[in-house]
C-alpha cells in the first residue's frame, strides 16, 4: 500500500460560476461538497455526528478559515457564495499549504543528472508531439537549477511517464474524463517521481481541453520535491488556468532553487512576478471600464475593480478570453454597442463580455484609419458625451469619431496641448463619472475634459482599497 503523504494527487474538477439558489436542497449539497472538500484538502475528521452540525462546527469553523486564508478570501469560518465558488473551481487535490513550500519531509533527489522514461503514449497528439512536449516541460525546470535530464528508452528510470485508465494498480484510481486529470510522486525509490495522465481527458498542445505542456510542467515540479503555491501567477498554483503560454514565475524559481540551489547559468533566470494590488510601485499596461467595472492589465493578468466585492480580483487573461495575446497595450470600452476593444502592436480584439467577436483580430490602419507608421497604441478612452475615442501614441494622441467611423481632421495633435499637466506619456487611460484618468509609471491624474484641468494626483494603485 502507498502511503498519502508520498503521493502527490492532482484532482482537477469542474468550475462553476454563480452561486445556487438559496432552497434547502441545494443548501445540503453545498454543505455535504464542502465537507468533502475539507476532508480532502484540510485534514477535517469526517464525523457523522460533527458534520450535522457542522456550520456551528468548530473544527469546520477553523478548517473554512485556514481554506479562506490560502485563496485570499475574507475569512469569515462561513461558506458563503465566494468560499463555495472557490471550492467549486477546478483544483489540486494536494493539501493546500502556503507560499512554495516543499512537501512533507522536504523530499529531495540525492543526485541532479535524473533519467525519465515514456511508458507509453496517448493516442490525442502524435508521438512526436508527446516526446516534444515532455522534453519542454523538463526544460523549463532544467532552465532554472542544476537538474539535467536524459530519457531513456527501457528499464526502470528515476521518472517513469505514463498515460493509464481509471484503476491502475497505484491505490490512486482515475475517475474519468473531466475529474483527476493526472498524479505525480514525490522524489524517492521505486514509484518515487513517477507521474501518471489520466488518459480519459483529452490532451492537446493548445488552450482547447488539458494542455500537456502546462499539465506535465505542474507534475513534474511534484516529483522534484515541490508543493503548491498561494501565487496564483505560479505554475505550481493548484487550480489548472490555461493561460496561453507555460512559464515559471519568480516563486516558482524560488521553490526549485530552494531544494536543489542555483542554476548553472551564469547569469541567474528572473521570472515573472504576479502583480500586487497594493505594491506602490505598481504600473498598467492598459485599463478599461467593463459594464460598470474597471479592468487594470498588467502583462498576463487582470486586476478587477467592483462593487459587488470589496476585494480587487487578480486572476489570468486567459479567464476571462481564453484566444487573446497577452501583454495587451491599450483598451478602452464602447458602451453603445456592449464592447470592448483590446489593442496589441497593430491589431485589435472587440469582445462582448466573455466572447471574443468573430473576424477578430483586425488592424488599426483599415478600422480606424491610422498611418503605417503607427505601430502600436500607447492607451485609448471613449468620451460618452462627444462619441469620440482619443488614441495615445508616444507624445501625440488621435481623435476618431464613432458614429461617423473616422478619424477627425487636424490630428495627431500633442497631447501637451490637449490635455495640460498630464506629462507627454500616457501608459493607461479611462473615463469615469466624466473624468479622464490618466496613468503614467505609478501617477494617476484625474482630470477634467471640459475645464482642460488635472484635479487630483493620486498613486496608480489607489483604486484599490488598500491601507
Amino acid at each position: 500500500m502507498l502511503s498519502l503523504p508520498l503521493l502527490l494527487l492532482l484532482l482537477w474538477g469542474t468550475g462553476s460560476q454563480g452561486f445556487p439558489a438559496a432552497t434547502s436542497e441545494i443548501q445540503e449539497q453545498d454543505m455535504e461538497m464542502v465537507k468533502k472538500y475539507l476532508e480532502n484538502y484540510y485534514n477535517l475528521n469526517s464525523d457523522e455526528k460533527q458534520m450535522k452540525k457542522m456550520r456551528k462546527s468548530i473544527p469546520v469553523v477553523e478548517k473554512l478559515k485556514q481554506m479562506q486564508k490560502f485563496f485570499g478570501l475574507k475569512v469569515t469560518g462561513k461558506p458563503n457564495a465566494e468560499t463555495l465558488n472557490v471550492m467549486k473551481q477546478a483544483r489540486c487535490g494536494v493539501p493546500d499549504i502556503a507560499k512554495f513550500v516543499l512537501t512533507e519531509g522536504n523530499p529531495r533527489w540525492e543526485h541532479t543528472n535524473l533519467t525519465y522514461r515514456i511508458e507509453n503514449y496517448t493516442p490525442d497528439l502524435p508521438r512526436a508531439v508527446v516526446d516534444h512536449t515532455i522534453e519542454k516541460a523538463f526544460q523549463l525546470w532544467s532552465n532554472v537549477s542544476p537538474l539535467t535530464f536524459t530519457k531513456v528508452f527501457k528499464g526502470q528510470a528515476d521518472i517513469m511517464i505514463s498515460f493509464v485508465w481509471r484503476d491502475h494498480g497505484d491505490n490512486s484510481p482515475f475517475d474519468g474524463p473531466g475529474g483527476n486529470l493526472a498524479h505525480a510522486f514525490q522524489p524517492g525509490q521505486g514509484i518515487g517521481g513517477d507521474v501518471h495522465f489520466d488518459e480519459e481527458e483529452r490532451w492537446t498542445n493548445d488552450f482547447t481541453d488539458y494542455n500537456l505542456y502546462h499539465v506535465a510542467a505542474h507534475e513534474l515540479g511534484h516529483s522534484f520535491g515541490l508543493s503548491h503555491s498561494t501565487d496564483i501567477g505560479a505554475l505550481m498554483y493548484p487550480t489548472y488556468i490555461f493561460s496561453g503560454d507555460v512559464q515559471l514565475s519568480q516563486d516558482d524559481i524560488d521553490g526549485i532553487q530552494a531544494i536543489y540551489g542555483p542554476s548553472k547559468n551564469p547569469i541567474q533566470p528572473i521570472g515573472p512576478q504576479t502583480p500586487r494590488a497594493c505594491d506602490s510601485q505598481l504600473t498598467f499596461d492598459a485599463i478599461t471600464t467593463l459594464r460598470g467595472e474597471v479592468m487594470f492589465f498588467k502583462d498576463k493578468f487582470y486586476m478587477r475593480v467592483s462593487s459587488f466585492y470589496p476585494e480587487t480580483e487578480v486572476n489570468f487573461i486567459a479567464v476571462f478570453w481564453p484566444t487573446l495575446a497577452n501583454g495587451l497595450e491599450a483598451a478602452y470600452e464602447f458602451a453603445d454597442r456592449d464592447e470592448i476593444r483590446l489593442f496589441k502592436g497593430h491589431k485589435y480584439w472587440a469582445v462582448r463580455g466573455y466572447d471574443v467577436l468573430p473576424g477578430y483580430p483586425r488592424d488599426i490602419y483599415r478600422s480606424f484609419g491610422f498611418p503605417r507608421s503607427v505601430k502600436s497604441i500607447d492607451a485609448a478612452v471613449f468620451e460618452e458625451d462627444t462619441g469620440k475615442t482619443y488614441f495615445f501614441v508616444a507624445n501625440k494622441y488621435w481623435r476618431y469619431d464613432e458614429y461617423k467611423r473616422s478619424m477627425d481632421a487636424g490630428y495627431p495633435k500633442l497631447i501637451a496641448d490637449g490635455f495640460p499637466g498630464i506629462g507627454n506619456k500616457v501608459d493607461a487611460v479611462f473615463q469615469k463619472d466624466g473624468f479622464f484618468h490618466f496613468f503614467h509609471k505609478t501617477r494617476q491624474y484625474k482630470f477634467d475634459p471640459k475645464t482642460k484641468r488635472i484635479l487630483t494626483l493620486q498613486k496608480a494603485n489607489s483604486w484599490f482599497n488598500c491601507r
